[in-house]
């Protein structure tokens, strides 16, 4: 019993104790307004999306298989924006389109080298959510970053070749309308809920 007593005795100390650590956030200034003094303090944003409602279990699958996809292609999207950001400064500093197409070559290759077998298990709707990404990412449609690095001979292929799969490069990414759940899940993704 005295050991009972002791270990509970232990465990209340132990939760007392956690439960009076400081908060480690940032605080500021406050002000005293009526005798009460109000501490402004930064906190981590809460972002709240209305709760989905799945009519079956197939509705739900559909959903999570999205958000698996989404979580796959999400980093290919960020990379590109990245290397856009990195790689538009030196294009557009060179002078002669010979080393601007040697750059794209270049650039092409190391892409190519990195992530082709990864691409070729993907499936064409991985495609397609790839090119919503790029464009929220960079803020440019695919169409228009092909145009502007490899002119416009090659996006105009490149269409073609997108519009026998059933994808649209000039397609727009539209988050308060046509790609609601995209942008709901890109969001969960940056805050790390996903």
């Amino acid at each position: 019993m005295k050991r009972l007593i002791f270990i509970l005795f232990l465990s209340t100390a132990f939760v007392i104790s956690k439960a009076q650590e400081r908060d480690t956030s940032k605080e500021f200034m406050g002000y005293v307004e009526d005798g009460d003094t109000i501490i402004f303090k930064n906190i981590k944003e809460v972002v709240v999306f209305p709760q989905r409602e799945f009519k079956n279990k197939r509705q739900y699958r559909r959903y999570s298989r999205y958000v698996q996809k989404v979580k796959k292609v999400y980093p290919v999207a960020v990379e590109a924006r990245e290397l856009l950001e990195e790689y538009e400064p030196q294009y557009y500093a060179l002078e002669s389109n010979k080393e601007r197409r040697r750059m794209m070559k270049q650039v092409e290759k190391e892409l190519l080298d990195k992530h082709k077998e990864e691409l070729k298990k993907w499936s064409i709707s991985d495609g397609r959510i790839l090119l919503k990404l790029i464009n929220r990412e960079t803020e440019r449609t695919p169409y228009s970053l092909i145009q502007d690095f490899r002119g416009d001979v090659s996006a105009l292929f490149w269409q073609g070749i997108a519009r026998l799969f059933k994808n649209n490069l000039k397609d727009g990414y539209e988050p308060d309308d046509e790609d609601k759940m995209l942008e709901e899940i890109v969001t969960l993704i940056e805050l790390g809920y996903l």
